[in-house]
């Protein structure tokens, strides 16, 4: 079972919308059906808002499905209440990036392909730090409160069931200068150490590797049950986006492939980082 409470709120959310449309109505019959709105049905459906695991029993109830079941999504129910780390951090994590960290932290892989920045899971504190800070409506205590989110998020590629981390990341990123030179060279040393874990793949997409076929970053999430489709997250300055349908998460994960063919081999990516670090500690 997934193990954050935002990746039960999604896996209710997809075993309900599933147990509906195989009974073949809409939102609107069964919310009929159950004296309820369509939209609370909707809702229920999105992983929109805490779901009650009486509504849930009803649910199941009228859809007939076996008790295992229905003891199964109302445990999901309940769980999906309790609160993960990151919720204690307040305005510190946006609404719409809380749905993103819960999700992470119960992922078994993730292909992040990153044009601009270091990947967050990746960053130095002094980094972070200086990206948080870029942000011209954030306070002091703002920033520390970000790092210290993004720092705890790191956790999650040494821990036991570790998750896989394969990044792509635009060489770009590892000239640009956040900061200062010295903040640079640690960060590329950074990379360096991280990407010797057993779980991490680090590879640098080169200046010339010519076209390639995606136009911003992203990140793929891959969740351990068959029950918990892929998806893929994409993040603006004041939302986030999740493509989920099999047609958008395919084309995504193809585009990742032809990412990681055109850029240099994990081992060539390390050497030229090394070669930049030189530079930058000059």
């Amino acid at each position: 079972m997934a193990g954050s409470p935002t990746a039960r709120r999604r896996r209710l959310a997809i075993e309900l919308k599933r147990l509906r449309e195989e009974s073949g109505l809409t939102c609107s019959q069964v919310g009929k059906e159950l004296d309820w709105s369509s939209s609370k049905v909707s809702r229920m459906e999105t992983g929109q808002g805490r779901v009650q695991a009486s509504d849930v029993d009803a649910l199941c109830r009228f859809y007939a499905t076996a008790e295992e079941l229905r003891d199964l999504l109302k445990s999901l129910a309940r769980e999906s209440k309790t609160k993960g780390w990151w919720h204690a951090q307040g305005d510190a994590i946006p609404a719409w990036f809380s749905v993103y960290v819960g999700l992470e932290q119960a992922v078994a892989n993730l292909r992040s392909y990153q044009g601009e920045f270091i990947p967050g899971l990746l960053q130095t504190s002094e980094y972070a730090a200086e990206q948080c800070r870029a942000w011209v409506d954030h306070t002091l205590e703002d920033v520390q409160r970000m790092v210290e989110v993004r720092m705890r998020r790191q956790e999650l590629l040494t821990r036991e069931d570790a998750p896989d981390l394969w990044a792509v990341i635009h060489q770009s990123a590892l000239v640009h200068v956040i900061g200062s030179h010295q903040v640079m060279a640690r960060q590329l040393e950074r990379i360096l150490e991280i990407g010797k874990l057993k779980n991490v793949t680090v590879q640098i997409l080169p200046f010339d590797a010519g076209a390639y076929p995606t136009t911003g970053s992203y990140t793929i999430l891959g969740f351990p049950e068959q029950e918990d489709p892929d998806l893929v997250y994409r993040e603006g300055l004041t939302d986030s986006v999740y493509l989920e349908e099999p047609k958008d998460v395919t084309l995504y994960a193809k585009a990742f492939d032809h990412l990681r063919a055109l850029a240099l081999s994990p081992q060539r990516s390390a050497l030229l980082i090394t070669r930049l670090l030189e530079e930058h500690s000059r």
